[in-house]
């Protein structure tokens, strides 16, 4: 307060401190101002380098991002020394906050961690189709905190990398074909034989279906129910889903055709009287 009341009583030293400090403080915000547009033209500029190279996607957005960042924080230092703060306390300062907020955010830096690993090691790839952490989606952008997934339906689920990278992922686009896995369940007075020809006849009419390797019918297991018949067939992975779902239809009306049943689960009750 009686420094406050000194600068009232004394107006020059006011006009002083503007005179003295004023145009640092200026052209510390004018260099701020003009260095984020700068970074912003440079950000713009690599991601179209990137994208005229063709350069790998997934590390597109990890090294924009990092770039960015360290762009920033060389700008802020920048300012901070136009603004007459000696760069040897600065860098105390700053590396004193720095082992604070490293502490604060240790998970923040393991995912960080987690995000180099990913890109050194490449489990999966901007593109892929992969499941993580419980969830399954494309991999749209692996950024340097987190890797982004667009599910089938159009969500978007942001994964911490550090989980990730020491979790188990299963991608399902490193390999060209996949395997279809069905079960058909037949009743026990119907024909297997004949259960057979009707899902090897499917199989045959589909061209999806690749002849090598060979499809697979066999008898999986006796149940209460019903005699299941497991049916594994070999497919290029875009195919997958189409024939998932299109065999068990065509399969169940064939069924329907030729008089075989699919039966639901049924028991027996026997009543005894006394």
């Amino acid at each position: 307060m009686e420094e406050i009341k000194n600068w009232v009583s004394n107006p020059d030293q006011i006009l002083d401190l503007v005179i003295k400090y004023g145009g640092q403080l200026l052209l510390a915000i004018i260099t701020l101002i003009i260095g984020l547009w700068i970074i912003g033209k440079i950000i713009k500029g690599l991601k179209k380098l990137f994208e005229a190279r063709d350069f790998d996607a997934s590390l597109q957005s990890f090294l924009t991002s990092l770039t960015s960042i360290l762009l920033k924080i060389m700008l802020v230092i920048s300012v901070v020394t136009m603004l007459g703060v000696e760069m040897t306390s600065f860098i105390a300062i700053l590396a004193a906050a720095g082992l604070a907020v490293g502490m604060a955010l240790s998970g923040t830096l393991q995912n960080f961690a987690g995000g180099v690993m990913i890109l050194i090691f490449r489990p999966f790839k901007v593109g892929d189709y992969i499941t993580s952490e419980g969830h399954s989606g494309t991999v749209k952008e692996i950024q340097i905190f987190h890797t982004i997934l667009n599910t089938p339906d159009k969500k978007t689920i942001i994964l911490p990398n550090g989980p990730v990278s020491n979790g188990s992922t299963i991608n399902y686009s490193t390999e060209p074909l996949r395997r279809v896995d069905f079960t058909f369940g037949i009743g026990y007075n119907d024909d297997i034989d004949k259960a057979k020809q009707v899902i090897r006849e499917v199989i045959d009419k589909d061209e999806r279906i690749l002849k090598d390797p060979e499809p697979f019918i066999a008898v999986s297991n006796l149940g209460d129910s019903s005699v299941d018949l497991v049916t594994r067939v070999w497919a290029n992975a875009g195919d997958y889903w189409g024939i998932f779902f299109d065999m068990q239809e065509t399969v169940k009306k064939e069924f329907d055709r030729q008089g075989i049943s699919i039966p639901f689960p049924q028991r027996d009750v026997h009543l005894y009287q006394k």
